[in-house]
């Protein structure tokens, strides 16, 4: 006996964003790959009050996408983003009172959670400034492409705030290192687009006018890969960070034996014994 769940329960928790419409940002899906563009390239892509919460409902919303399996995050014009506006924010935020500083605070880094929750793997196509909380969406993001002209800078320190701004003191660490990240983040110097390829904040580096495509290129091998698993694996690389060897070798175990009764592992055995290339599903 097959068991299926009611329609109404499955339109409840599944949606597509390909119509999607966004209001601070460009926003496309082309098969699989959705492409978020921050576009004021007049002032370098900063962020507003209103953009952080769009980007942050988004990515909530892409846990339930059918139509997008990988995201590409990436900048107009020659720069990815120059952190969060001084005029729309920095301003702003020096008259607010202390309850009113967390309740944003809370917000931005709300954005990091959704980055991390969603569970299609986010790649990040960098060039130009990337700086403040631009740098923490491309520390947030899966994989990232950049460019040798790109500069990253975790700048908080320069405008008197501390360097643990939205994660970056548990994330950026693992990424490079706690000796790297310890000198990006107490002097707010900006990284290389050499130093970051390096050091393995960037997985790859492209000339400036092959930044995108080299991204999406990207992006498609994923959107073309076995998804279901994929976001296993983005949901593993994130929990493990707080769990013993013991308790990640049980918790990749019951994640794996999960993964094993997908059609995609049986497209992938039938595959090999024809010789054949798998062409996965996602299911």
């Amino acid at each position: 006996m097959t068991y299926d769940l009611d329609p109404a329960l499955r339109a409840a928790n599944r949606t597509t964003l390909a119509d999607y419409s966004s209001t601070h940002f460009r926003w496309q899906v082309h098969e699989g790959v959705g492409t978020i563009m921050l576009d004021r390239p007049d002032r370098k892509n900063p962020l507003t009050f209103d953009s952080y919460a769009e980007l942050r409902d988004l990515f909530r919303r892409l846990a339930y996408a059918d139509d997008v399996a990988v995201i590409v995050l990436s900048g107009a014009g020659d720069n990815f983003c120059s952190g969060g506006d001084v005029h729309d924010i920095i301003g702003p935020l020096i008259a607010l009172p202390a309850p009113e500083l967390l309740r944003f605070t809370r917000m931005t880094g709300d954005l990091v959670k959704a980055m991390r929750a969603c569970p299609q793997p986010i790649v990040a196509a960098v060039d130009g400034v990337c700086a403040g909380a631009g740098a923490i969406l491309a520390m947030a993001s899966d994989l990232r492409v950049g460019t040798a002209r790109s500069r990253t800078a975790f700048l908080f320190t320069r405008v008197g705030l501390a360097g643990c701004d939205m994660g970056a003191c548990a994330m950026l660490p693992r990424i490079i290192g706690q000796g790297r990240a310890s000198e990006l983040l107490y002097t707010g110097r900006a990284m290389t687009g050499d130093e970051a390829v390096a050091w393995g904040f960037f997985n790859q580096l492209a000339e400036p006018d092959q930044l995108l495509d080299t991204a999406a290129q990207l992006a498609q091998k994923l959107a073309d890969g076995p998804t279901f698993a994929q976001g296993i694996t983005k949901t593993m690389l994130h929990q493990e960070w707080s769990m013993s060897l013991d308790q990640a070798i049980e918790a990749e175990a019951q994640a794996q034996a999960l993964c094993m009764l997908t059609e995609d592992f049986a497209r992938a055995y039938h595959a090999f014994v024809a010789k054949q290339r798998p062409k996965f599903e996602g299911n």
